[in-house]
C-alpha cells in the first residue's frame, strides 16, 4: 500500500505528495478545461505513468538479463473524447530503444512493455497503439 495525499489549493491547482519519499508533483486543469495549463493535468499524469511504466518494465527485464537500456525513450500522445463524458479516449505510445541489444532482446522487451501495469488497470475503450523503434 502507498499513501498519496493531494491538497486542493485552490484555482484547480492541487499538490500530490508521495508517502514513502515525500516527493512532490503540481497538477493544475488544462487550458480546454478552466484551467491555466500551468502544470501537469491529472489526464497527463494517466500518460505519464503508462510511458514511466512501460520504460520501468522493460528496464527490469533488461537488467535482469544484464542489458543496457539506458537512453530508451517513451512519447505518450494523450488524446481526450467528450463523449459520453470527458475522459481520455486514446493514448498512443512510441518506445525508441537505442541500438547495441542482442536480437532477442526485442521480444522479451516488447512483452514487457505490453505487461505495463498502467495498461492493464486501463478500462478496455482506452485505444492503446503502441509502436516500437529499434536502433533509435
Amino acid at each position: 500500500m502507498v499513501e498519496i495525499r493531494v491538497l486542493y489549493e485552490g484555482e484547480l491547482h492541487c499538490r500530490a505528495t508521495h508517502g514513502p519519499s515525500g516527493a512532490t508533483l503540481a497538477t493544475d486543469a488544462p487550458l480546454d478545461n478552466h484551467g491555466k495549463g500551468e502544470a501537469f493535468s491529472p489526464t497527463d499524469l494517466v500518460g505519464t505513468a503508462m510511458g514511466t511504466c512501460m520504460l520501468t518494465i522493460m528496464g527490469i527485464a533488461a537488467e535482469e538479463r544484464g542489458w543496457d537500456l539506458r537512453g530508451a525513450t517513451a512519447r505518450v500522445e494523450k488524446h481526450m473524447v467528450r463523449a459520453p463524458m470527458r475522459r481520455i479516449g486514446k493514448l498512443e505510445v512510441v518506445i525508441a530503444v537505442p541500438g547495441g541489444l542482442p536480437e532477442e532482446a526485442r521480444p522479451v522487451l516488447e512483452r514487457a512493455a505490453l505487461g505495463c501495469p498502467v495498461r492493464a488497470s486501463l478500462r478496455p475503450e482506452i485505444e492503446v497503439p503502441i509502436r516500437f523503434e529499434w536502433g533509435s
